[in-house]
C-alpha cells in the first residue's frame, strides 16, 4: 500500500479508536484500541475494570484502581480468546502504551503501533522500537 493511502487509513483506524474509547466509564482517561489484520478489525477494546465487577475506574481520590485494565490490554485478550491472531497485526491506540501493555503487544505479535497521543512514560515505546515493532504517531486528526 503506498504511503498516502497507509496514512488516511490509520488516521480513519485511529478516529474508530477515538470513538471506541468513548465508550470507557473512566472519568480520568478514555482510551480506545483496535487491532486490524489485513485490513480488518478483529478486535476493540476500551480501559476499564474487569467483567462483573463495577464500572467506577477511580478511587474515592480521583486515582485510577489498581485493576483497571488498559484498552490495549482488553483488545488483545479478546483476541485470545477467539480464533483470530494478532501475529503481523497493527494495533491502533489513542494513548501510547505503558511498559506493561507494550510486553503485551510484542508477545501478542503485533508488528505495527499508530498512537494518537503520548503516555506520560515513554519507556513503553522505546521497549517496541527495541522489539522491532512499528512505532506511528499521529498526534493530530482532522474531523
Amino acid at each position: 500500500m503506498n504511503p498516502e493511502k497507509l496514512t488516511r487509513y490509520d488516521k480513519a483506524y485511529l478516529k474508530i479508536a477515538k470513538e471506541w474509547g468513548s465508550l470507557s466509564y473512566c472519568e480520568r482517561r478514555k482510551v480506545g484500541a483496535i487491532i486490524v489484520k489485513d485490513r480488518m478489525i478483529i478486535s476493540d477494546g476500551y480501559n476499564g475494570t474487569p467483567s462483573g465487577f463495577d464500572n467506577c475506574c477511580e478511587d474515592e481520590n480521583g486515582v485510577t484502581r489498581w485493576d483497571v485494565l488498559h484498552a490495549e490490554a482488553n483488545a488483545i485478550l479478546k483476541v485470545a480468546g477467539s480464533t483470530q491472531s494478532c501475529q503481523g497485526a497493527t494495533l491502533y491506540i489513542t494513548l501510547s502504551p505503558c511498559k506493561d501493555c507494550s510486553k503485551l503487544i510484542h508477545q501478542s505479535g503485533i508488528k505495527r503501533v499508530v498512537y494518537l497521543k503520548g503516555y506520560r512514560d515513554d519507556s513503553g515505546l522505546a521497549f517496541l522500537a527495541k522489539a522491532g515493532v512499528e512505532v506511528i504517531h499521529i498526534p493530530e486528526l482532522e474531523d
